[in-house]
């Protein structure tokens, strides 16, 4: 399929589910700073997947701005929501674009590792958050 047939609310799912996952770390661990640099780890990989992916849904995603979520969001609202969203990423890839099913897996998975490892500390719930983030996603 061409992804360019997908439309703009299927976009924003698969953008909700990828943001939100590098949210989601970045929220699990509360240090203030620390949230900062991970914020800005988002907008790296977000702005070098645009550049550089190899995948045309990859970089529809990344050209794409906000994260699905409030800046106030509390943390059960992120995670309940990008779970909800990399659920339903998965089933609209499946039957529309399975073909990037696999590359989207990579996309959100390295974002998410890439704002762990933005900041130190919090190994442990950056961790716990990511297992959330690897088993909603497809092929899990």
């Amino acid at each position: 399929m061409n992804t360019e047939q997908l439309s703009e609310t299927e976009i924003e799912t698969l953008r909700k589910g990828a943001t939100g996952a590098g949210l989601l770390v970045a929220v699990s661990d509360k240090s203030f700073f620390d949230t900062f640099k991970e914020a800005g780890a988002i907008a790296k990989h977000l702005v070098a997947a645009k550049r550089s992916s190899a995948s045309p849904l990859i970089g529809r995603i990344a050209e794409g701005r906000g994260t699905g979520f409030g800046m106030t969001a509390p943390t059960a609202e992120i995670e309940a929501g990008t779970l909800e969203a990399l659920r339903a990423a998965g089933e609209l890839l499946r039957s529309k674009a399975p073909d990037e099913l696999d590359a989207y897996r990579t996309f959100v998975l390295d974002l998410a590792r890439s704002v762990s490892s933005a900041a130190g500390g919090g190994d442990e719930v950056e961790a716990a958050a990511i297992a959330k983030i690897e088993s909603a996603l497809p092929g899990a």
